[in-house]
């Protein structure tokens, strides 16, 4: 009925949205215009009609109907008040039927529109529908009782067809109207539902765009054809420093983008968005932005974004500025190699002379140990020093070859003996199993001395250091077993760090930097192997490193780079 309704206003204002006083207009415009159609005709064709008291009397009640829809404040009566308008609507109805007698048939047919408001109305379903063609059954029945002549059977049975097609009219629009409130209330439901959704996604944006404003990092999202999705301010002025010259706006491509300490320019398929678009996740991946002197250092990572089956729908890439980090960095490393080549040279020169003292023939006890005092420290000093170096340049890329897992065990054994011996520890070497490798014998045996280093050094007097090695599914393993301190959690999650010494260790004698775990760590890990630690306080440290037996991967990340490791005698693959 609303849609019905909607075409006495040209569309211009929907039904449901009028006033309660307008609604109740325009549900009576129907049937006063059908009335004064009638009356226009009827004047035309029928003029003696006109004159019918019956036939006049019942425009001036339809008029007098709607004139009460417009001027009664319906919106302060009780709600439903208004169906009275529809049941009274019955009375000029059923005095134009009596007028126009046999002349107009059909009249009493314009019941449908009262009872097709009482149905749809939505109010009082069931009784609605009844009052409606109980006041239809009134209306041709009345006038059968006010007759003169006797009431027959047959004179009420007669005009029964019209009550009964209201009743079926009624019926039919109320069937119609509670579908279509029901889907008018789920309309309404999904309604709400989507306002709520629609103001948490509002949120969740503007969330999003106060996070994406707050944030000293450069945020880009692309889509799978690498194409900007959403791009933040600091991205934007990241991005500003990379335009060519005189350029307001340039494609990746045209970048200037550098790697390699920003001196080289970084090839198109290195760049950060495009190993996006080929589906690459990475981290911690260096590139420098701009020319200098304004070049910047932008350590950039990437996140592959997938729908809920798994396909991808583009990377989220976030780019750092590490500038002033990088720049301490190689200040530190500058600082650690220019002191350690500083200590190096008088380290060394004290150890040939003290070494050449020590070959004079008759030394006196007291001389001799003074002698060997000062070999010792400077050894401990020159190892510190080479660690210190170690951490500065790092070292060159690694030489596998074939080598026995065992035999390096041995020789790091025996050379540790003198310093064991010393100190009281028995130091003991196990071996198991296939221990083929191919790896770097000298790197791995700085792994070993390191490690036997610091059993020795943190074990007390009459305690033992095992080192046992096994080998099986591809794998060689070593173990260092010593019965020192011991480390708690804490600790051990700290160990591999560098410059790091457990408290126990601070406040102990024995000297160290903290460097030795975390090379050791670093050479094992680029092997591509790794590196562990067991401990408990008091009940000693267990360290074990794995190689993989095949030998180092073909390309190294670790620094971000690819590092090829080839074979000893090997043709390196292009």
């Amino acid at each position: 009925m609303d849609k019905v309704l909607d075409l006495f206003t040209l569309n211009r204002v929907k039904f449901h949205a009028l006033s309660l006083r307008g609604r109740v207009v325009m549900s009576q415009l129907p049937l006063s215009i059908t009335m004064l159609f009638l009356c226009v005709g009827t004047w035309i064709l029928y003029p003696p009609l006109v004159w019918d008291p019956q036939f006049g009397l019942s425009m001036v009640l339809n008029a007098v109907l709607l004139a009460a829809c417009f001027l009664v404040p319906w919106d302060k009566l009780p709600y439903p008040s208004f169906l009275l308008i529809p049941l009274l609507d019955f009375v000029p109805i059923a005095l134009l039927r009596e007028g126009t007698g046999s002349v107009l048939t059909g009249v009493g047919l314009l019941a449908a529109f009262p009872v097709i408001w009482l149905a749809a109305s939505g109010q009082f379903p069931r009784l609605s529908v009844i009052a409606g063609a109980l006041a239809s059954l009134a209306m041709v029945w009345i006038p059968v009782f006010l007759e003169d002549s006797a009431v027959t059977l047959k004179a009420l049975t007669h005009p029964l067809l019209v009550p009964f097609m209201m009743l079926a009219i009624g019926i039919t629009v109320r069937v119609m109207t509670a579908s279509m409130m029901e889907q008018q209330r789920v309309v309404e439901a999904k309604d709400a539902e989507l306002r709520t959704l629609l103001e948490a996604s509002g949120r969740r944006e503007r969330l999003l765009s106060a996070v994406m404003s707050a944030v000293d990092v450069g945020v880009l999202a692309v889509d799978e054809e690498g194409s900007p999705i959403l791009r933040n301010r600091r991205q934007e002025e990241l991005r500003r420093l990379a335009l060519p010259p005189g350029d307001e706006d340039a494609p990746e491509s045209r970048l200037e983008l550098y790697s390699d300490g920003g001196s080289t320019v970084m090839p198109v398929q290195d760049r950060p968005i495009r190993r996006a678009v080929r589906g690459e996740s990475f981290s911690e991946y260096l590139m420098w932005m701009g020319r200098k002197p304004g070049q910047r250092v932008l350590s950039t990572s990437a996140q592959a974004m997938c729908d809920d089956s798994g396909r991808r729908e583009g990377t989220v890439l976030a780019f750092s500025d590490v500038t002033e980090l990088v720049a301490a960095v190689e200040a530190k490393n500058d600082f650690l190699s220019s002191v350690s080549h500083e200590l190096r040279t008088p380290l060394t020169s004290i150890q040939g002379y003290a070494e050449l003292l020590a070959m004079t023939p008759d030394l006196s006890p007291n001389m001799a140990s003074g002698l060997d005092t000062i070999l010792r420290n400077s050894d401990q000093l020159l190892t510190l020093v080479k660690d210190l170096l170690g951490t500065a340049a790092g070292f060159s890329e690694l030489q596998p070859v074939q080598a026995d897992l065992a035999e390096i065990a041995a020789q790091a054994v025996a050379a540790a003996e003198p310093r064991a011996a010393a100190g009281g520890v028995a130091l003991t070497a196990r071996a198991q199993g296939d221990l083929g490798v191919v790896c770097d014998p000298a790197r791995v045996r700085q792994v070993l001395d390191n490690l036997v280093s610091n059993a020795i050094k943190y074990s007390p007097q009459g305690g033992d250091v095992t080192v046992s090695c096994t080998g099986g599914g591809g794998v060689v393993e070593c173990r260092v077993a010593d019965q020192g301190m011991g480390m708690g959690p804490d600790e051990i999650r700290n160990v591999f760090t560098r410059f790091f010494r457990s408290p126990a260790a601070r406040r102990s004698s024995i000297p160290g930097l903290g460097l030795g775990l975390a090379l050791s760590k670093d050479i094992v890990e680029r092997h591509g192997g790794s590196m562990s630690c067991e401990s408990e306080p008091g009940a000693g440290s267990v360290f074990t490193f794995s190689l993989p037996m095949a030998g180092p991967p073909r390309e190294n990340e670790a620094d971000g780079a690819s590092n090829r490791v080839v074979p000893v005698g090997a043709q390196p693959k292009p």
